[in-house]
């Protein structure tokens, strides 16, 4: 029985055709006009050897019309526009898999303007001289966040490998084992922490933490204390951490510095949208943080950008770093950042910001957008599952605490209205 499936599978791989007789298909011949010979004949290498696994795997032998609409399916899906564009129905806004946080009309065009053709990105145009391009950005955080300086990199992890690189090579880093979190991707901060050339240093318990532990660690080899915001989980119950306050006092005592990664880079009170209050960066600034280390397109709005600021101290050690150059972001990023953080200086952030257009949008507004929403899927007509006496009677309200923000914004949970759904 064996051999003789054995003989039917081969009889069947023979019936396949070749690749000079697959290009003689009126179909194929037409993609030889519109793409260059040596790709279509390496894609149609690839759909034979697919037939050939499917008929391995006891499937009948595909046609030459089989193989060749899949040779033209293959060509389109590697010519298809990606990421694709897609409506977010899942109630998340700022949801890492569907791109986070969607940009400001005038964030879109600054990226436009300078990818279209060149820039002072690194050029000072007053001297003549080159530039840097972390200016470009540094001068609007200071101002925003209150600090003395600032410093962007191409992503938040990114960030916090270039400070604990910077500050902590070579050196212990004590972290509260309750803020040992994985930031996504299977990433986890202890292998980021690893890479810097730093050692992990675990205080406290899970649920734990007093500011005596990170006091008993600290030794002639400390180089940071790391503070990191638990955003993406919460431990409730019998819990304790410490205030980044008293983190900062016990760091000057010791003369030891004190690194606080928030993630998401909040920079407006989100107890003003009916959320749970968010870690602000500002606070963080104000609290004597020497490196505080945020998201440029979570809740700050922006693009995909690491943003470091603090003391300026701290933040020159990170600019005369070597990995500065590995992790540095690109113009068109720091021109959509820019633009992104004008809109906080000059107080119209919720306005021109979709992220914060999304989460201050009333009630009303979002079941109006639903109605017309439900409206135009069912091509203009009345529902015919909708009973007639219901459509005379408004929907029931409920209070719901589901998550508006996005999967790493547990804390923030707010009253929403069942019909219009997470925000």
């Amino acid at each position: 029985m064996a051999q003789n499936g054995r003989a039917a599978a081969s009889d069947a791989r023979r019936a396949l055709p070749s690749v000079d007789r697959l290009l003689q298909n009126s179909e194929i011949a037409a993609l030889l006009a519109a793409h260059p010979r040596d790709l279509v004949v390496r894609i149609a290498r690839e759909a034979l050897a697919a037939a050939r696994a499917r008929i391995e795997q006891d499937e009948a032998s595909p046609s030459v019309d089989s193989i060749a609409a899949n040779i033209m399916a293959r060509l389109e899906e590697l010519f298809a526009a990606r990421p694709a564009r897609v409506i977010n129905a899942t109630g998340v806004i700022l949801h890492t898999n569907l791109g986070r946080a969607p940009l400001s009309e005038e964030a879109i065009a600054a990226m436009d303007r300078v990818a279209r053709g060149y820039s002072t990105l690194e050029f000072d145009l007053p001297t003549g001289q080159r530039g840097s391009r972390h200016e470009h950005a540094a001068e609007l955080l200071r101002h925003v966040a209150g600090a003395d300086d600032a410093l962007v990199a191409n992503n938040n992890a990114a960030a916090v490998l270039l400070v604990l690189a910077a500050i902590a090579a070579g050196k212990e880093v004590i972290i509260s084992r309750g803020q040992l979190v994985e930031i996504g991707g299977g990433f986890r901060i202890p292998e980021v922490l690893r890479q810097s050339g730093a050692t992990l240093v675990e205080v406290g318990t899970t649920n734990r933490t007093y500011l005596e532990d990170y006091a008993a660690a600290i030794g002639e080899n400390t180089g940071a204390l790391l503070r990191v915001h638990s955003s993406n989980f919460r431990v409730v119950g019998f819990v304790h951490e410490v205030p980044l306050e008293d983190l900062v006092r016990l760091g000057a005592e010791r003369g030891v510095k004190v690194v606080d990664d928030l993630g998401s880079g909040c920079l407006l009170p989100t107890e003003r949208y009916g959320l749970a209050h968010e870690p602000m960066v500002q606070e963080s600034v104000r609290a004597g943080a020497d490196l505080v280390c945020f998201s440029g397109d979570k809740l700050l709005g922006g693009p995909q950008a690491g943003i470091i600021v603090g003391k300026s101290e701290a933040v020159a050690a990170l600019k005369n770093h070597p990995l500065i150059r590995a992790l540095r972001p690109d113009k068109a990023t720091l021109a959509a950042l820019v633009t992104t953080l004008a809109s906080y200086l000059r107080g119209d952030a919720e306005q021109r910001i979709p992220v914060w257009r999304m989460m201050s949008a009333p009630v009303e507004e979002l079941e109006r957008r639903g109605e017309q929403i439900a409206t135009a899927a069912r091509g203009g007509g009345r529902n015919p599952h909708k009973r007639r006496d219901d459509r005379r009677r408004p929907a029931p309200e409920r209070a719901d605490t589901r998550n508006r923000a996005g999967r790493g914004r547990p804390r923030a949970a707010g009253p929403t209205n069942s019909r219009a759904g997470r925000r």
